[in-house]
């Protein structure tokens, strides 16, 4: 019984204390994920909308950097993404606040500059927690999850990769440019 009791008040403690940040100015999310997020994961929490540049996401945030650190390209399924003769656009809708995204967009910066084309041009769209951003350029493609990578040529899309490839971003990338 007396265990009982300890538990009661230690779960009761937790609501008043989840409470009182609650009543703080603390913002929460309509679908987040997890029970509650404290003010401190919202003050560090960097979510970049519009236009944004690879360059920014692996050298100023550190989610991003680190993946982007370690990451070992698969060089051997390069060849066909190498190859690509033929004017090729792929637009990457990110957010930067999402876990998926920590975990594919560095590689995939990481495997562009090893593929280093000229004939393929990279845009990176930043969306918010409701999968926007302030100019619209998320809301031209239709996509559900993040990160979405969208492969087009001649304005067509010729493929895609939605939150996580089905065997490696360079080989899925391959198999679409192929």
């Amino acid at each position: 019984m007396h265990q009982n009791v300890k538990a009661l008040l230690a779960t009761t403690a937790l609501f008043f204390s989840c409470q009182v940040m609650a009543n703080g100015g603390c913002g929460f999310e309509d679908k987040q994920e997890g029970f509650i997020a404290t003010c401190s994961e919202e003050k560090q929490e960097v979510i970049l909308t519009g236009a944004v540049e690879a360059q920014k996401l692996v050298t100023e945030l550190p989610e991003f950097s680190s993946g982007y650190q370690i990451y070992q390209v698969e060089t051997d399924a390069l060849a066909p993404i190498k190859a690509v003769d033929k004017a090729t656009e792929i637009v990457v809708i990110i957010g930067t606040w999402c876990p998926d995204c920590h975990r594919e967009t560095p590689r995939f910066i990481r495997i562009m500059e090893q593929v280093a084309n000229p004939n393929i041009q990279v845009r990176y769209i930043g969306v918010d927690r409701q999968k926007q951003d302030p100019e619209g350029l998320a809301a031209q493609y239709d996509f559900q999850r993040i990160p979405t990578f969208i492969v087009l040529q001649d304005d067509k899309e010729i493929g895609r990769i939605v939150e996580r490839p089905e065997v490696s971003l360079e080989q899925d990338l391959a198999k679409i440019l192929k």
